[in-house]
């Protein structure tokens, strides 16, 4: 093979991924911090502030104890599948990265160039979907190889809830595919470009399902019913220690992050600044003087930011639901709406093009 179409189709690729996983193992490593920071100020006490100053270090004291931790495996445990487990849950949520466009305009390095995603298929928000439901093996497998009561529990609730909110989920990013008239991540942000406006604006109860739907498939406050440490101890990794352990938790961060990542680009225009067809605001775009790509790699961050705060707030603001009212929220209100908000928009776009 050429040098340069060597460099080209596996070189480049291998360092844009390796650099993906590594600023995103960064970022769940912080958004811990983060989230522990916003509860302390919300629960009225003092959040970690030992390690380093106002304990910016604290994740990596946390990394480096989750390491040294022995490893126990329980006797009576499936010792294949307790160890796998952990595994199957992590790579479905760092796959779903690699089509997520972090900004719109390439740049170059030495002579090469370089876009700001992994790549870039016409089917892109089906990859992630379908990637994204593999996650749900590696809880239920943990669950079930630990030969234990409470993971067996947790892992059996968070499968009927995955499988409840999937469909909700499905139906409300199916609006903003119409609009935009492609599946591609790049290309339903470039059609809000097009188009003038965010479809969060047109999507706004597509937005609303989609987010509480993101927030029970991550299994997060107030649906966190999988892992109610009240109930189940907590719930589906009960058993896990150490770095398996950490790799559940790794796995559902990323889960929240690739959550925020798709909110971001199907209604909030991705990488666009505010308002990015009025050229009164360009100024929005400060960071073109060192390279128009960086701007769009911060509007972008801060989008998918606000929305990981969101969780974070509701996560300090709600309690946590019962079983019965999850799943009647699921069946009975997000399917219906969001399935109502696929017929309105297929109709009025059947309507404005004749």
């Amino acid at each position: 093979m050429d040098s340069r179409l060597l460099i080209e189709n596996v070189v480049i690729p291998a360092i844009k991924v390796a650099v993906v996983l590594g600023v995103m193992s960064g970022a769940v490593a912080y958004t811990t911090l983060l989230e522990r920071k916003v509860l302390g100020f919300i629960q009225l006490r003092l959040a970690p502030r030992r390690v380093g100053f106002h304990g910016i270090l604290q994740p990596i004291a946390d990394g480096i104890k989750l390491l040294l931790k022995e490893d126990i495996i329980p006797d009576q445990a499936d010792r294949v599948l307790f160890i796998l487990a952990p595994v199957i849950s992590i790579i479905p949520a760092f796959a779903a990265l690699a089509v997520i466009p972090f900004a719109g305009r390439s740049f170059s390095v030495m002579g090469y160039e370089i876009t700001p995603w992994i790549t870039d298929v016409n089917i892109g928000i089906l990859y992630i979907l379908s990637i994204s439901s593999l996650g749900v093996y590696g809880i239920m497998l943990g669950g079930w190889a630990s030969n234990s009561k409470y993971p067996l529990l947790g892992s059996l609730r968070s499968a009927a809830q995955m499988v409840s909110y999937e469909v909700p989920l499905g139906l409300a990013i199916i609006g903003p595919l119409l609009l935009a008239g492609t599946a591609s991540m790049t290309g339903i942000v470039r059609a809000q470009e097009t188009q003038g406006m965010w479809f969060f604006f047109p999507q706004i109860v597509a937005l609303f399902c989609y987010f509480i739907s993101g927030v029970a498939e991550t299994n997060r406050i107030p649906f966190d019913l999988p892992e109610a440490e009240a109930e189940l101890v907590a719930g589906y990794f009960t058993e896990y220690s150490g770095m398996k352990f950490a790799f559940f938790y790794l796995a559902e961060y990323t889960n929240m992050i690739v959550v925020s990542s798709i909110a971001t680009t199907l209604f909030f225009g991705g990488w666009l600044r505010p308002f990015p067809n009025v050229q009164a605001l360009s100024f929005l775009n400060f960071l073109d003087f060192i390279n128009p790509a960086l701007s769009g790699v911060f509007w972008f961050a801060f989008k998918v930011f606000m929305f990981l705060y969101l969780y974070i707030w509701i996560r300090g603001t709600f309690p946590r639901y019962r079983y019965d009212q999850l799943m009647n929220l699921g069946w009975k209100w997000l399917l219906p709406l969001s399935l109502a908000n696929v017929v309105v928009t297929a109709f009025i776009l059947a309507l404005r093009h004749g």
